[in-house]
């Protein structure tokens, strides 16, 4: 089995975060997980210059900060 370098631990871990995030009964442990696993994969598709993948998680990580500050948000 080859080598696997930090820059593909690093796509399985933002996969993984990304897929446990979905398992969260709270709204907001759902979004907070899930902006991590979406700040991994920004870093990820920078390393691997996927641009595309970086810019919808980019956009995701927004979507979920604007939930997450939101006076009113789901507890």
């Amino acid at each position: 089995m080859e080598n696997i370098n930090f820059t593909e631990w690093l796509g399985y871990f933002a996969s993984l975060l990304v897929a446990i995030s979905f398992l969260m009964k709270s709204m907001n442990k759902l979004r907070f997980i899930n902006m991590l696993g979406a700040i991994c994969f920004v870093i990820y598709a920078v390393a691997i210059k996927a641009i595309p993948v970086a810019l919808i998680n980019f956009f995701i990580i927004c979507v979920n900060v604007y939930y997450l500050t939101q006076k009113n948000a789901v507890k």
